[in-house]
C-alpha cells in the first residue's frame, strides 16, 4: 500500500500519541450534551441561559490556528461547525505545559475526532465560541480530507470532482455542506410521503425482493440462484403483482417503500438500484389517483420548501394543483403535428422513422408509441403534467378504457421533462389478464427482452376476484431530484453504483 507524505506523518503522530499513552481510539462513552447549530442559536437569543453550564460536544476537526499559548479550533458535528478556545493553561494546569505543545500542536491533525467540555462565550472579534477546559481526542483519522476554503463561513472552493463524491460519499458529506442537506430532504421527502398515505389509513407493508417470477413492470431482471431450494429467483422489478394479491386478500388500501433493480442502462436518471413507493386502494379509479398524487406532491413540497413553486435547474416548477392533462396522442400531436392514433404497426414504424426516432425490429406497436412519445414529448413536459389514456400494447396490467376502444386507463406524470409515476385503473379481470400475458410472451419470442412473464399465481388470485383498484408507481429518487435541484439521480442516491475502481500498483 502505497502512502502519501501526509499519510506517513500522521501514522508516525499516531505512534507518538500511543508512546505518550493517549489512547487515540478509546472505547468508552463521550456524552454529548449539545450541538453546534442549537449553541449557537439559543446564545444569539439569551447569553445567560449558558451562565455556569458546561457544555460537552464533540466533532471533526476542521481548521486550527495556533497562536503560541493558545489555538482556535473549528470542529463540525452532524449539523455544523463551532469555534474551540483552547488555551494552554487551561487542558494543563500543572506544572508540565509540554503535554500541550506535543499534543494539540503537533500529533492533532485536521479531520480527527475530539470531544470537549467547557462554556460559552463570544470571542473579541465576535464570534460564538467554546473555551476549552477538557479536551478528548476521540478518534485519529490517518488520512486527511480534501482542503476546502471558506470565507466568512461560506464555502467558495468546494470539492466538486465527482468521481470522489460520488465513490467516497463520506468524504462528499463531509466537505460539501449542500450534499448533506440533499439527503436530509431526501428523508424529510419519504417521511412527508408516508404521513401523508398513513393519515388516509392506508397500511404500509413489506414484499419479497426475491422472487421466483419478477413482474409488474417491462425491465430486464437480475438473476441469481437459491442453493438450499435448487431454484432460479429474480430481484424484483416492481412490487405490483404482490401488492395486487393483498387487495385481493381484503385490504382496502396498501403501500410500500421498496428497493427495486433493473438490469439496464445507466445515466443520469437511471441507476440499477433505486427507490419507488407504490400504493394500490381498493373501490377507485386513475381519475381519482390522478387527484390524489396531486395533492400528495403538492403536500411534500409545501412540507419541504413551505412553498408549492420549486427551483430546479433553470425552471421554476409549480406544483400547485390542478395540474396540465394531456391524452398520449394528444400530447404526440401537440408536438409533432401527426395525429398517430388510428395507425397500425407498419404505419408507425414508418412515422417513427420519418420522426428520427431510434427504433428496432422487435419493437411492437405498443413500444413505438413509447418511442415516440419519449424522444419527442417528454422532455418538453417540464410544469407537472399528467399523460393519460395509453394504447392497450403498452399496458399488460391496466383495464381497458371505459369508452375508447384500443386504450388503458393509465396515467403518468412527468416533471422537468422525466416521468415521475406511472398508475392505472388495474386490471382485475382474470381471463383478460391472461391474454394480454400472453401477448407478452409472443412479445419476448420476437426478442423483447423486457417483455412480461406469465405468472400463474397471480393469475390465480385474480380468480378469486379483486375489486376495482387504482394503482400508483412513484419513483422517490427522481422526485427527490426535483424536490433539492439535482441534476443526476447519484446525487440523491447515497452510494450509487459505479464501475469498479481503477487501482495503480
Amino acid at each position: 500500500m502505497h502512502l502519501s507524505e501526509h499519510e506517513v506523518l500522521r501514522r508516525q503522530a499516531l505512534d507518538e500519541l500511543i508512546k505518550l499513552g493517549v489512547n487515540p481510539y478509546p472505547a468508552e462513552l463521550f456524552e454529548v450534551n449539545d450541538n453546534s447549530v442549537n449553541i449557537k442559536t439559543e446564545f444569539e437569543k439569551d447569553a445567560l441561559h449558558f451562565e455556569g453550564k458546561t457544555i460537552s460536544i464533540a466533532g471533526r476537526i476542521m481548521s486550527r490556528r495556533d497562536m503560541g499559548k493558545a489555538s482556535f479550533v473549528v470542529i463540525q458535528d452532524a449539523v455544523g461547525k463551532i469555534q474551540l478556545y483552547v488555551k494552554r493553561d487551561d487542558i494543563c494546569p500543572g506544572e508540565d505545559k509540554s503535554l500541550y505543545d506535543v499534543i494539540c500542536k503537533k500529533l492533532l491533525d485536521l479531520g480527527d475526532f475530539i470531544g470537549v467540555k467547557g462554556f460559552v462565550f463570544r470571542t473579541k472579534m465576535g464570534e460564538i465560541s467554546i473555551h476549552v477546559q477538557e479536551i478528548k481526542l476521540l478518534s485519529k483519522a490517518l488520512k486527511p480530507l480534501p482542503v476546502v476554503k471558506e470565507k466568512e463561513g461560506e464555502v467558495f472552493d468546494a470539492v466538486n470532482d465527482v468521481e470522489l463524491r460520488y465513490r467516497q460519499r463520506y468524504v462528499d458529506l463531509n466537505i460539501n455542506p449542500h450534499s448533506k442537506e440533499v439527503f436530509v430532504q431526501r428523508s424529510k421527502l419519504v417521511a412527508s410521503m408516508r404521513n401523508f398515505l398513513s393519515s388516509k389509513s392506508y397500511l404500509e407493508v413489506e414484499t419479497p425482493i426475491l422472487q421466483p417470477l419478477y413482474g409488474g413492470a417491462a425491465a430486464r431482471p437480475f438473476k441469481t440462484h437459491h442453493n438450499a431450494l435448487d431454484m432460479t429467483l429474480y430481484m424484483r422489478i416492481a412490487n405490483e403483482l404482490y401488492l395486487k394479491r393483498l387487495i385481493v386478500g381484503g385490504f382496502d388500501g396498501v403501500f410500500e417503500f421498496a428497493k427495486d433493480f433493473r438490469n439496464e442502462g445507466m445515466d443520469r436518471f437511471h441507476n440499477p438500484e433505486f427507490t419507488q413507493m407504490e400504493l394500490y386502494v381498493a373501490y377507485k379509479d386513475y381519475y381519482w389517483m390522478m387527484d390524489l398524487v396531486e395533492e400528495m406532491v403538492e403536500r411534500i413540497a409545501l412540507d419541504l420548501h413551505g412553498t408549492t413553486e420549486v427551483k430546479v435547474g433553470e425552471h421554476l416548477i409549480n406544483f400547485r394543483r390542478p395540474w396540465k392533462r394531456f391524452t398520449m396522442f394528444e400530447a404526440i400531436q401537440h408536438f409533432t403535428g401527426i395525429d398517430i392514433s388510428n395507425m397500425n404497426e407498419e404505419q408507425l414504424r414508418t412515422t417513427a422513422r420519418e420522426l428520427h426516432v431510434p427504433i428496432d425490429n422487435t419493437m411492437g406497436k405498443g413500444k413505438l408509441i413509447d418511442e415516440i412519445f419519449g424522444e419527442k414529448c417528454e422532455a418538453q413536459l417540464i410544469q407537472p403534467t399528467f399523460i393519460t389514456d395509453y394504447p392497450v400494447e403498452m399496458s399488460p396490467l391496466a383495464k381497458k378504457h371505459r369508452s375508447k376502444e384500443g386504450l388503458v386507463e393509465r396515467f403518468e406524470a412527468i416533471c422537468n421533462g422525466k416521468e415521475i409515476c406511472n398508475a392505472f385503473s388495474e386490471l382485475n379481470d382474470p381471463l383478460d389478464q391472461r391474454r394480454r400475458f400472453e401477448e407478452q410472451l409472443e412479445l419476448g419470442k420476437r426478442g423483447d427482452e423486457e417483455a412480461m412473464m406469465l405468472d400463474e399465481d397471480f393469475l390465480r388470485s385474480l380468480e378469486y376476484g379483486m375489486p376495482p383498484t387504482a394503482g400508483l408507481g412513484m419513483g422517490i429518487d427522481r422526485l427527490a431530484m426535483i424536490m433539492t435541484n439535482s441534476h443526476s439521480i447519484q446525487d440523491v442516491l447515497l452510494f450509487p453504483h459505479m464501475r469498479p475502481e481503477q487501482t495503480t500498483l
